[in-house]
This record gives C-alpha cells, structure tokens and sequence, in this order.
C-alpha cells in the first residue's frame, strides 16, 4: 500500500472513529463538500473530525474502493447513518483526494455525497 493510500484509508477510518488526530493531514489542508468549502486547514479538519456532530451520526463505512492517480487518490464509499441505534440513510460518497506522492499529507479534499434508496 502506497503512503498516499494509506493517507485517505486513514481518513475514511477516522470519519468513523472520530480520531482525528491520526490523520495526516498539511497544514493548508482544505476539503470542500459539492463545491463549498467545509474545511479551512489541517487543524480544522482535524477538530472537525474528533469533535463535530456532523459525523457523529455514521454508524458504518462499507464497500470502499481506492485508486491511486498520479498526485489523486479516488475513493468511493457508502456510509449507512442514523441516531439511538438506527440506520436512517445511506449514502454514497465520491471524495478526491490531493495527496502528492512526494508529501503524503492530505493537501485537499473533493467531496461529492448522494443519497442512495434503501
């Protein structure tokens, strides 16, 4: 597994584990969410991540896939969320990833999410 891969595999566990200090992340890290901006530095995205409500909803990431292009790393995933033990919604989340493959830190994210029928 490349350090790249590696780097956004960390950052889908996270979304689940709200861990987000194990993410490696730049300091000018910057993640946008179907064009709007949702994170503003590494640190940002880092407290986002440990603390915010917004994913304390995701009870589950499945059928992850990954590819490697170039500088980009491509990952598509559903999430199932929910409250008090009950999926509510899935989704489905596209996010590209900046990833340079001499600074394995995530520099940028590109999200796109979708709900999926259930």
């Amino acid at each position: 597994m490349t350090a790249q891969l590696e780097a956004a595999r960390t950052y889908v566990a996270a979304l689940l584990s709200h861990d987000g200090d194990s993410v490696p992340y730049a300091p000018t890290a910057v993640r946008y969410e179907m064009g709007i901006k949702t994170g503003r530095s590494g640190n940002h995205l880092r407290r986002s991540l440990s603390r915010g409500p917004q994913f304390r909803v995701i009870r589950a990431i499945r059928d992850e896939n990954y590819r490697v292009e170039g500088d980009e790393v491509v990952a598509d995933y559903l999430i199932d969320a929910g409250l008090f033990g009950r999926t509510l919604v899935t989704a489905h989340v596209h996010e590209t990833f900046l990833i340079p493959a001499a600074d394995p830190r995530i520099h940028r994210i590109d999200a796109k999410i979708r709900l999926v029928g259930r």
